[in-house]
């Protein structure tokens, strides 16, 4: 297993706790981590695939800690999933091609 699967398994997992009721301290580990690998799943996809660099990118400002974007819990909680969602389906299409 490489580490862009393993930053990708973390990251999942990280989102979908979100889902629970955590310490505000939690959040922030994710809004930290999340950006990170977010920019770093950016860096790795720059000039293989557009459309995931674009994807990440777009991310990674959306979860930075330093300019925080209130949206409600409802709607953290549905970006959650869809980023869990987004980081399983690219291990899949990238174990395909």
């Amino acid at each position: 297993m490489n580490k862009i699967v393993i930053l990708k398994i973390i990251l999942s997992t990280l989102f979908l706790v979100c889902l629970f009721d955590m310490s505000y301290g939690y959040y922030q580990f994710v809004r930290f981590t999340g950006m990170i690998g977010f920019g770093v799943l950016a860096v790795k996809n720059y000039k293989k695939d557009q459309t995931w660099f674009v994807i990440w990118i777009s991310s990674a400002l959306l979860i930075n800690p330093f300019i925080k974007i209130a949206l409600g819990r409802d709607m953290w909680n549905t970006i959650d999933v869809i980023w869990a969602v987004l980081l399983i389906v690219s291990m899949i299409l990238n174990k395909r091609g």
